[in-house]
């Protein structure tokens, strides 16, 4: 899978230290992997959360942060929407 939105992931880094290795895994995770339907990713990612739209809900760091994300599945893309902490998910 190729990730779109890089740089959301490296600004929350910088601000969020503590989960630079998580979010470093997950993205290494993701560009190793070729998800075809949503049961491909509930299969790696048990705790993942589907939304609609093709949206999924990543906890990184034991659910102390989120990361908000936009498959699609056909071209192969993971677009990352948002990424917060699990207060900040709560209002998006």
């Amino acid at each position: 899978m190729k990730i779109i939105g890089r740089d959301k992931l490296a600004d929350f880094k910088e601000k969020h230290p503590d989960a630079c290795s998580q979010i470093d895994s997950w993205g290494a995770e993701v560009e190793d992997t070729d998800w075809s339907l949503p049961q491909d990713v509930r299969q790696q990612y048990g705790s993942a959360s589907f939304i609609g739209d093709n949206q999924v809900v990543f906890n990184i760091k034991g659910n102390r942060y989120r990361l908000l994300t936009q498959i699609n599945y056909r071209n192969k893309i993971v677009l990352v929407l948002k990424v917060g902490t699990h207060q900040e998910y709560m209002k998006w």
